[in-house]
């Protein structure tokens, strides 16, 4: 491998307010496009369909949330499904010619370390969580709900920072 490679600095991150333009016309081109914003949980709850469907079909069938999506036996055609590699791919794309994969722990000192997979799996767990109890995560509900004036979007919005901002204050690490 070549020594230039390994040694090359990151590029810098784009400007925020530039890329929450470029943001909201991605949205924007999406609802043009397809007709439905952006998303992402709907994604992993059909690919648990898909999965029950393919493990225990006589049980993922009889679920009242995911039956529905296994009636046709394709849950994983769904449009939800190649946004959801599409930004996998670009985000992979991205920091590759950012020169910004790299394999670490980060995190807070006494979140990060050995600690940090479980850390990140616990909070992953509690956002899908409440993703599915609110009928969408940050992208749907927030970025899409929010575009469409919904009042479904803002409560999201609202609460999600606000809890955010709440539980930053308890888990800061001392400087």
């Amino acid at each position: 491998m070549n020594q230039q490679q390994t040694t090359q600095k990151p590029d810098a991150y784009w400007n925020p307010l530039l890329a929450g333009v470029l943001l909201g016309l991605v949205l924007l081109a999406t609802f043009v496009a397809t007709g439905h914003g952006l998303g992402a949980t709907g994604f992993t709850t059909r690919l648990t369909a898909w999965l029950g469907m393919n493990i225990v079909p006589a049980a993922t069938s009889a679920n009242e949330y995911l039956g529905g999506m296994v009636e046709e036996g394709k849950p994983l055609s769904s449009w939800i499904t190649w946004q959801v590699i599409g930004v996998a791919l670009g985000a992979l794309i991205s920091a590759y010619l950012a020169h910004r994969i790299a394999f670490k722990m980060d995190g807070a000192k006494f979140l990060g370390g050995s600690k940090r997979p479980f850390t990140a799996l616990f909070g992953g767990i509690l956002a899908g969580f409440g993703a599915r109890i609110a009928a969408g995560c940050t992208s749907g509900l927030g970025l899409s709900g929010a575009a469409v004036l919904s009042l479904a979007g803002f409560t999201f919005l609202c609460t999600f920072f606000a809890t955010g901002l709440i539980v930053s204050r308890f888990m800061k690490a001392e400087k």
